[in-house]
């Protein structure tokens, strides 16, 4: 099994997949954050930055998916090789923080890349209002993202909700987190793992 864990930034994504691999004693690949080397200096000058960090974070993911395809081993992934170019990359693009040529060559790696690349047999979706993101954000203290713009986080939840809803590449379940503290509240946490039950059983129907 596969599953994938998708959501903006500060919706919980890591959190969750930490505890559906604990919950079903699977792997989780996690998303190398803080091993990024340009994360710090993308959030300072996003737009000198946007092009080095996207194309980290697409060759770290497609890691991933090489690591989760050949593993016998089921996994929850902590977001999507997807997310980095139809959310990401598509959102630096539209605001003028990726220029046309970067975006381009961007987009002719991720198009060689994504032949090679099949879909989880689950995607969960953590909706979350920019309140609750803001929130969890500044829970988790990290330095950098002290640089992040609200304008930015808004227009990620924009390109989410437009590509959550056309994904045809496999089940998908979509869960509201915005009144959910699935860390701290236990009847939280189980609700969240029902739903998620519920999908995987349905897979095997």
């Amino acid at each position: 099994m596969h599953i994938a864990i998708c959501g903006n930034i500060g919706s919980g994504k890591t959190t969750l997949a930490k505890l559906l691999a604990k919950q079903y004693n699977w792997h989780a690949e996690l998303e190398s954050v803080e091993e990024n080397p340009y994360l710090a200096d993308f959030y300072e000058d996003m737009q000198r930055w946007s092009f080095h960090l996207q194309v980290y974070f697409l060759n770290s993911r497609f890691r991933q998916v090489k690591n989760i395809r050949s593993s016998k081993v089921s996994t929850v992934q902590d977001r999507t090789i997807y997310e980095d170019a139809y959310i990401f990359a598509a959102n630096l693009k539209s605001s003028d923080l990726m220029n046309a040529r970067d975006y381009a060559c961007y987009q002719t790696l991720f198009e060689s890349m994504i032949e090679h690349v099949t879909p989880p047999d689950l995607l969960v979706y953590l909706k979350a209002d920019i309140p609750k993101l803001v929130s969890q954000i500044e829970k988790r203290g990290r330095e950098y993202e002290n640089a992040i713009r609200l304008d930015y986080l808004k227009n990620l939840n924009q390109h989410y909700t437009n590509w959550i809803s056309s994904y045809d590449l496999g089940k998908h379940l979509v869960i509201d987190v915005n009144q959910l503290d699935f860390v701290n509240n236990i009847e939280d946490r189980s609700l969240v793992i029902q739903r998620i039950d519920a999908e995987i059983n349905g897979l095997f129907s």
